[in-house]
C-alpha cells in the first residue's frame, strides 16, 4: 500500500527517462522510448538462413543457424546502450536487451529445436573486474522469453587472452585459437551460442568448435554484427 502511494511521488521528482534520448518515459517497464526502440537497427537476418552473419562463417564452421539482432556501427544508439552494460556497470541494459532478443528468438521457426543457451564466456579476471558476463546477462534475457535453460559454465576458457579491441583479423583469429574447451557430452544437442557483438567472427567460432567437438548441432544468436 506505502509503496503505491509513493511510487507516483518518486516518479515525480526522479522521472524514468530514455536511456538514448533523455524523454520521460510513463513507466519503468522500459529503458527506451517507442521512438528509440524503433529507431534500433534491426537486420532481420533470422528470417534468412544465409544472410550475412551465416555467411561469415560458411566453411569455417558448420553452424545451424546464425545471425544478428541489429547492425553496429559507431554512430548508432546501440553503441551507447552496449556501452552501458560493457563498461558502466548497468546488468539491467544488458537484460533489457537479451529480452529483445528473446522475442526475436521466438519468431523464428527454430526456437523450439533449442536445447541449451550457452554465452561465449569471458576470461575469469576479466569477469571478476567487470563483475559480470555480458554474454551471460543476454542469455538470461533470452531466456525469461523462450523458456529454454542457460548454462554458463558450459564453455570454458583455458588461458586469458588480450582484448580482442583494435586487432586486426589476423591478430583476432591467433588471439582465439584453441582457448576454449567444453567438458560435457553433448551428443545430439542443440546449443544456442550466445555473443554480444560479432566482427570478424574469430572467438565465436572458436567457441563453436569447441561445441562440435563434443558432437553438439550449434546455432548462434549475437547481439548486433558489425556493419560498416
Amino acid at each position: 500500500m506505502l509503496t503505491r502511494l509513493l511510487t507516483p511521488l518518486v516518479q515525480l521528482f526522479y522521472p524514468h527517462c530514455c536511456e538514448v534520448c533523455g524523454a520521460e518515459l510513463p513507466a519503468a517497464a522500459t529503458l527506451l522510448c517507442f521512438r528509440c526502440i524503433e529507431a534500433l537497427p534491426r537486420t532481420g537476418f533470422e528470417q534468412f538462413t544465409e544472410n550475412p552473419v551465416s555467411r561469415l562463417f560458411t566453411g569455417r564452421v558448420n553452424t545451424g543457424h546464425a545471425f544478428a539482432v541489429y547492425y553496429y556501427h559507431h554512430t548508432s544508439a546501440l553503441r551507447q546502450l552496449i556501452h552501458l552494460f560493457k563498461y558502466k556497470k548497468r546488468q539491467d541494459v544488458a537484460l533489457w536487451m537479451g529480452r529483445q532478443m528473446g522475442l526475436v528468438l521466438s519468431q523464428t521457426t527454430w526456437a523450439e529445436e533449442i536445447d541449451m543457451l550457452a554465452p561465449v564466456p569471458l576470461f575469469s579476471r576479466r569477469e571478476k573486474e567487470r563483475g559480470y558476463n555480458q554474454s551471460a546477462l543476454l542469455c538470461k534475457g533470452i531466456a525469461e522469453v523462450i523458456k529454454k535453460p542457460v548454462d554458463n559454465q558450459l564453455i570454458l576458457r583455458r588461458q586469458f587472452t588480450s582484448t580482442q579491441t583494435r586487432k586486426s583479423r589476423a591478430e583476432r583469429w591467433q588471439n582465439v585459437a584453441d582457448i576454449f574447451t567444453v567438458n560435457s557430452s553433448l551428443k545430439d544437442k542443440h546449443i544456442l551460442l550466445v555473443d554480444d557483438v560479432i566482427t570478424t567472427g574469430a572467438t565465436t567460432e572458436a567457441c563453436a568448435n569447441a561445441l562440435l567437438t563434443q558432437e553438439a548441432r550449434v546455432s548462434i544468436c549475437a547481439l548486433a554484427f558489425t556493419w560498416h
